[in-house]
């Protein structure tokens, strides 16, 4: 598309420079449409990839990290929920100076920008207005129905314009507030599959020490993964088990643990409290522990006013 002033009603809340997308829909008329009605609502709007399923989705995802990605909710291979699932998990974006010098010539606090890259912005394409009505207008993920009409299509890109634009004036804190993405993503699953009941975690087995143990998730506080193991934190003892934020964040009930970092699930029954550092990023203090943990600017919307 070419990039040209905007006639939208939401122009002022318009962020500077060209907004990135991936459109995925498995049906090529559709993505046709869908564009074609884009570049009318949305002139500037730059398509930078098409994807024919959800796993090529995601690699385009990756490959591009698009400011937006729409995603058709019914796919082959991976269906859009599962991609979003994906999306959401996947790991920062490496420099190419990180390449050339190595870990060891990394600072963390590099590190820490590195890992708050933002989330891109999740619009669902879907055919089925039940999926939608319930559970999109809660506002963390926005949708477009099939076939894509101009007067719904112009809301949802108003909303989307309005949230690119508070996150580069860095006001993470303007995004909805309301139940984090991952619940949504369950809640969507569970109206794609209604005959599955949702099955979650109950008891974890964790390395402590020398022993393995068996510790119920809901006395965990919080899990924090680095590269190799996720730390399994309670009031009591401190585990360690190999399986990954990614994976650990479809298995948990997203009532009982919100993900606040690409590497920080906390149990919400143990937060009490949220503050800011010095830097104005939200902390949040644990009850029954010291540790404080950082929420990163893609989830600072759970804290909407803190």
């Amino acid at each position: 598309m070419n990039t040209s002033a905007s006639s939208s009603a939401a122009s002022s809340a318009a962020p500077s420079g060209p907004v990135r997308a991936v459109l995925a829909d498995d049906e090529r008329l559709m993505r046709d449409q869908l564009r074609a009605r884009l570049a009318e609502v949305w002139p500037e709007l730059q398509i930078v990839a098409e994807a024919k399923n959800g796993l090529e989705a995601v690699q385009l995802v990756d490959e591009h990290r698009p400011d937006i990605v729409f995603l058709d909710i019914r796919m082959p291979g991976l269906t859009g929920v599962e991609a979003a699932r994906q999306i959401a998990q996947l790991p920062p974006r490496q420099r190419s100076d990180d390449v050339a010098q190595g870990d060891a010539g990394r600072h963390d606090e590099e590190d820490d920008e590195q890992d708050d890259e933002l989330l891109p912005e999740i619009v669902f394409i879907t055919a089925y207005d039940q999926y939608a009505v319930e559970a999109f207008e809660q506002g963390v993920a926005d949708y477009v129905l099939k076939p894509a009409e101009r007067e719904r299509l112009q809301v949802t890109v108003d909303r989307i314009r309005k949230r690119l634009a508070a996150r580069q004036a860095g006001q993470s804190d303007d995004a909805p507030a309301g139940p984090p993405l991952q619940a949504l993503l369950h809640q969507l699953s569970a109206r794609l599959n209604p005959g599955a009941a949702p099955s979650y975690l109950q008891w974890i087995q964790a390395t402590v020490g020398q022993a393995i143990q068996m510790i119920a998730v809901d006395e965990v506080l919080f899990f924090v993964s680095d590269e190799k193991y996720t730390r399994v934190q309670t009031a009591q003892v401190e585990a360690l088990i190999r399986k990954p934020i990614k994976e650990l964040v479809d298995e948990i009930d997203p009532k009982l643990f919100w993900q606040i970092h690409r590497s920080t699930l906390v149990n919400v029954k143990a937060i009490s409290g949220v503050t800011r550092d010095f830097r104005g990023r939200q902390i949040v203090s644990v009850k029954g522990h010291g540790e404080k943990l950082e929420v990163s600017r893609s989830y600072t919307g759970l804290f909407k006013g803190m």
